[in-house]
C-alpha cells in the first residue's frame, strides 16, 4: 500500500516502513529528504487534488443542506410511524410452499446471474490488465466495457430484457450478469496485475501457448482473489435483486412490490424480513465457502473468523500449511495421496458446481427465447433511439438528475462520517479489544443485510416522499460496505510506524492519527469514491419507490413504454458515472 505520510516521520522509518537509521543533519540522506519533501508538497497535481477534495467536501455539505434532513421533523413524524404500524398489524408471509419456491427462485437467478458475470469477466479482465493486454487499445476498450456495464443500472437492463424475453427469471439473470461485469472484471484485472510474473514467464520460455500461460501461470495465483470477489458480488446481487421485481423480474422482489402496491404492508414487510434473513444467511454461507476453499486467504469477516475457529479447533485454517510433497518420479506424481485438505477442496469444488447447475435449473429459463429474441432486437433498439425528453423537457429531467447527484453526495458524506468511526473500531489494530472489533464487524454484517430499497420504503411511509428518505436509506446502507472496506484497509497498513510511535510513548489515539490514518488515507479516498459511484446508481433506483431524484421519471417512462426518455436518462447517468470514475482515477494518481 502506498504511504501518504512524509518519509521518515515515524520514528526513523524509511519510505517502505522498514527501520532505518535517522538522517543526521548535513548528511547526504538528510539533504535528499529535505530536497524531496518541499518538492512533493509543491507538486501542482497534489495541490490540485487537495483543492478538488475540498471542493467536493463543500459540494457534499451544500447537498446535505439542500436535502434538508430534519431530525426534529422525523421525531414529529412518529405519529405517522404509529399509524403505519397500526395499519400493518402483524406480519404476514406467503404460504410455506410458495415462500420456499420464491426463495429458491430468487437465490437461483442471483447465483446464475453472478456466475454468468464471472464467466464474461474473465476475458474482459485479461484484456484490461496491463501485464496481459495485447495492446493499449484493447486495454482501453476493456476498461470502457467495465465502466459502461457499471454505469447502466441493472433495473434498466431488466427493462430491456423484459421486452426481448419471456417474463420470469431470465431478464433478471441477464441484467445481473451484465451489470456485474463492471465490478468483477475490474477486481479480476487488478488481481492479474499483482501476480508474480515468474510462473507465466517460465511457461512462455518453455514454449507454452497463451492459454497455457493463463491456466498454469496466472489462474492458480488469482483464483483465491477471484473466488472472494465472486462471493462478495453474489451478496450484493442478492440485495439488489429486490428492485428488479418492480420491473417484472420473478422472485421475492416481485411479490414484495405487488404487496406494497396493493397496500398490503403486512405481507410486504413480511417478505422484506425474509429477504433480510436471506441476505444474512448468504453472508454466513459465503464465509463458510471462503474458509473451506481459501483457508488463510479467506478474508477478515466476522463469520470467516468464527467458522475458521470452529473448523480447526481454535486455529485458523491454513495457519500451519503442510509442505509440498516431493515426488521421486512421474508415476508417483500421478498417484498423489489424498490428504484431508485435498479431499475437502475437491468436494467443495464439486459442491460448488452442483449448486451452480441447481441454480440454473430452478431459475426456469426458457431456452427457446435465445432463438426468438433476435427478431425483436431491431424494434427494441429503435425504441430507445434517438434520446427524447418528452413532455417533461430537458430542464425537468436535468433538475431531477442534479437532485440524484445531491442525494448521492449527501449520503456519501453521512456514510463517510459514520464509517470512519465504525470501520476503525472494527479494525484489529485500532479496536481496544477483540470483543469490540467482533461486535462492530457483526454490526457491519447486519447493516449490509438490509437492502436500501426496503429501508427507503419504510422511511417514505414515515417521513413522506422526497430526497430525505432516499438519502437516509443510502447513508445507512452504505455504512455496511464502506465500514468494512475501511476496517480491512486499516488492518493492512504496515505496523512499523505504529510500533515506533507506541515505543516513543504515544497513546493509541496518537498512534491512530499519526500512523494508521496517514497510511490508510489513499485507500480510504479510493473506497469513498467507489461508494459515491455506487450511490449515484443506487439513488436512481431509490427514486423508483419515491426516494427523490430521476428514478421516478425512469420508472414512469419504463411503465409508459417511453423508452426514448429511458435512453436519455441512462445517458445522463453514464456521463455522471464516467465523470466520477475519471476524477477518482486522477486523484489516485495525483496522491500516489
Amino acid at each position: 500500500m502506498t504511504l501518504l505520510a512524509a518519509p521518515g516521520n515515524a520514528g526513523g522509518t524509511g519510505r517502505t516502513g522498514s527501520p532505518s537509521a535517522p538522517s543526521e543533519p548535513g548528511s547526504p540522506a538528510h539533504a535528499d529528504l529535505e530536497r524531496r519533501a518541499p518538492a512533493q508538497r509543491r507538486d501542482p497535481q497534489r495541490i490540485a487534488a487537495g483543492v478538488s477534495l475540498v471542493i467536493l467536501l463543500v459540494l457534499a455539505i451544500i447537498a446535505l443542506t439542500r436535502v434538508d434532513i430534519s431530525i426534529p421533523g422525523m421525531f414529529e413524524s412518529a405519529s405517522n410511524a404509529e399509524r403505519f404500524f397500526a395499519r400493518v398489524g402483524s406480519l404476514k408471509f406467503p404460504e410455506p410452499a410458495e415462500l420456499l419456491h420464491l426463495t429458491v427462485l430468487t437465490v437461483g437467478l442471483v447465483l446464475t446471474g453472478t456466475v454468468l458475470a464471472a464467466a464474461l469477466s474473465v476475458p474482459v479482465a485479461y484484456l484490461a490488465a496491463a501485464n496481459t493486454s495485447p495492446s493499449p487499445g484493447w486495454r482501453a476498450l476493456a476498461r470502457f466495457v467495465g465502466v459502461l456495464t457499471r454505469a447502466v443500472p441493472d433495473v434498466v437492463l431488466a427493462m430491456v430484457f423484459v421486452l426481448l424475453f419471456s417474463l420470469g427469471s431470465l431478464p433478471g439473470i441477464l441484467a445481473i450478469g451484465i451489470h456485474s461485469i463492471g465490478m468483477i472484471s475490474k477486481l479480476f484485472a487488478d488481481a492479474i496485475e499483482q501476480i508474480d510474473e515468474g510462473p507465466r514467464l517460465a511457461v512462455r520460455a518453455a514454449g507454452g501457448s497463451k492459454l497455457q500461460e493463463f491456466t498454469v501461470g496466472i489462474l492458480p495465483q488469482v483464483l483465491p482473489s477471484w473466488v472472494a470477489t465472486v462471493l462478495h458480488r453474489n451478496d450484493i446481487n442478492l440485495r439488489g435483486s429486490v428492485v428488479l421485481g418492480y420491473v417484472g423480474v420473478a422472485g421475492l422482489g416481485l411479490e414484495m412490490s405487488h404487496a406494497f402496491k396493493s397496500l398490503n404492508y403486512g405481507l410486504g414487510l413480511g417478505i422484506a424480513l425474509v429477504i433480510f434473513v436471506l441476505c444474512v444467511v448468504m453472508e454466513v454461507v459465503s464465509s463458510a465457502v471462503r474458509v473451506t476453499m481459501l483457508g488463510e486467504q479467506a478474508g477478515k469477516g466476522v463469520f470467516v473468523k468464527l467458522l475458521s475457529h470452529a473448523g480447526s479447533g481454535g486455529a485458523a485454517r491454513g495457519s500451519a500449511p503442510t509442505a509440498d510433497p516431493r515426488f521421486a518420479s512421474v508415476d508417483s506424481a500421478l498417484r498423489r495421496p489424498w490428504p484431508a485438505a485435498r479431499v475437502r477442496n475437491t468436494a467443495a469444488a464439486w459442491l460448488a458446481l452442483a449448486v451452480v447447475i441447481a441454480g440454473v435449473i430452478v431459475s426456469g429459463i426458457v431456452w427457446s427465447d435465445f432463438f426468438t429474441f433476435w427478431a425483436k432486437l431491431p424494434a427494441v433498439a429503435a425504441s430507445f433511439w434517438p434520446p427524447n425528453f418528452g413532455n417533461y423537457g430537458f430542464a425537468t429531467i436535468f433538475a431531477a438528475m442534479v437532485e440524484t447527484v445531491e442525494i448521492a453526495l449527501a449520503a456519501t458524506l453521512l456514510t463517510f462520517i459514520a464509517s470512519v468511526v465504525i470501520g476503525s473500531l472494527a479494525a484489529r489494530n485500532v479496536a481496544p479489544n477483540p470483543a469490540t472489533r467482533s461486535g462492530f464487524r457483526l454490526l457491519l454484517v447486519g447493516i449490509r443485510g438490509i437492502p436500501e430499497l426496503i429501508l427507503a420504503i419504510v422511511l417514505i411511509v414515515i417521513t413522506g416522499l422526497g430526497a430525505q428518505a432516499g438519502t437516509i436509506a443510502l447513508a445507512f446502507g452504505g455504512i455496511g460496505l464502506l465500514g468494512k472496506l475501511i476496517a480491512d484497509s486499516l488492518e493492512e497498513v504496515p505496523r512499523g510506524p505504529e510500533r515506533a510511535l507506541i515505543a516513543n510513548g504515544a497513546s493509541r489515539t496518537q498512534m491512530y492519527f499519526g500512523a494508521t490514518v496517514p497510511q490508510g488515507a489513499q485507500a480510504l479516498i479510493g473506497h469513498t469514491f467507489y461508494l459515491l459511484d455506487t450511490n449515484v446508481r443506487a439513488a436512481t433506483l431509490l427514486g423508483i419507490v419515491g426516494g427523490g431524484g430521476v428514478g421516478y421519471y425512469l420508472l414512469n417512462a419504463g411503465q409508459g413504454s417511453n423508452y426514448q426518455l429511458v435512453g436519455s436518462i441512462v445517458l445522463m447517468i453514464l456521463v455522471v458515472v464516467l465523470c466520477v470514475e475519471g476524477l477518482a482515477m486522477w486523484l489516485r494518481k495525483a496522491l500516489r
